[in-house]
């Protein structure tokens, strides 16, 4: 007999009861280390001893990318929920309730306007964490709108992807969305505006066939799986095996695909070189140090 369960009044037992978190403490996926939750999010997400690059949300993201940790959201156009009236296991309008609820996101894709090294910037960011990244109708539009408010507001725009590819649930209209980005992509150029992709784990599907490739700079973190067809799919298809490493990010550079593979810790003062660069600024203005005072001694 358990004596806290069976012999102790309810409201003591709920006084002992302590939840436990379930993402306490995060296990590396090469090495099996363990690491604290807080760790890691103090460390953006990277395993402190192997390097790992974990799944980053799309609000820490913006946090380690623009000034402060602040920003202005860009408000998203809707589109019509279940287009298509959507049935496999779930209803497609229950699914979306349950990955709205689980982050907080009206789709998968978040915008913001802010300041990056004191220069405008707009940055969109693909969570992982909603339904897989996966390109819809609401995602192309967020897209769509955050190049336009780039050209709007004369800014560079940097976007992170991530995504399994193409939502099936949405059929047709989640692959128009492919064109659509990519005119909106041809008004960042008409009016000469920088167009950064940082392609993060994982890049793949519909997404890489579009806005994922058609960046100004292509920046790849490190070993992010980046590709159109997984793997296993190509092995399958080919009947061949694939080289070590085949669609990492150190692979792609190595061929041509990627410019630059840039740690997590580095990715911001990246970012604001190429910003920078890009739109000729000057160099952020460094404040004077005072000069030092000269200490006699009495006597």
């Amino acid at each position: 007999m358990n004596w806290i369960t069976d012999v102790l009044p309810p409201k003591i037992r709920s006084f002992l009861k302590r939840d436990t978190p379930e993402n306490l403490w995060i296990k590396c996926p090469e090495t099996g280390q363990m690491v604290f939750h807080k760790d890691l999010e103090t460390n953006l997400f990277v395993i402190p001893g192997s390097g790992v690059h974990m799944r980053m949300g799309s609000t820490a993201r913006m946090k380690s990318v623009f000034d402060n940790g602040t920003w202005i959201d860009v408000s998203l156009p809707e589109v019509p929920v279940d287009p298509l009236k959507f049935r496999d296991e779930k209803r497609y309008v229950d699914r979306l309730k349950d990955a709205k609820a689980k982050t907080g996101m009206a789709d998968a894709i978040k915008v913001g306007y802010g300041k990056l090294d004191g220069l405008g910037v707009t940055v969109a960011v693909q969570d992982m964490d909603f339904m897989a990244g996966s390109l819809g109708t609401a995602a192309g539009e967020a897209i769509v709108r955050g190049m336009l408010t780039a050209v709007e507001k004369k800014t560079p725009f940097i976007i992170f992807t991530a995504s399994g590819g193409a939502r099936m649930q949405e059929g047709i209209l989640s692959l128009m969305q492919m064109p659509r980005t990519t005119v909106a992509v041809q008004a960042l150029r008409d009016n000469k505006l920088p167009y950064i992709v940082v392609l993060t784990n994982p890049t793949t599907g519909g997404v890489t066939a579009s806005y994922a490739m058609l960046g100004d700079v292509h920046i790849a973190e490190p070993g992010a799986l980046v590709g159109f067809a997984g793997p296993r799919v190509i092995e399958q298809t080919i009947r061949e095996k694939l080289p070590e490493g085949f669609q990492r990010a150190e692979y792609l550079k190595d061929h041509g695909m990627v410019d630059m593979v840039v740690h997590r810790h580095d990715m911001r003062d990246t970012l604001a070189r190429l910003c920078r660069v890009l739109t000729k600024a000057p160099p952020k203005a460094v404040e004077p140090t005072a000069p030092a005072t000269e200490v006699r001694a009495a006597g």
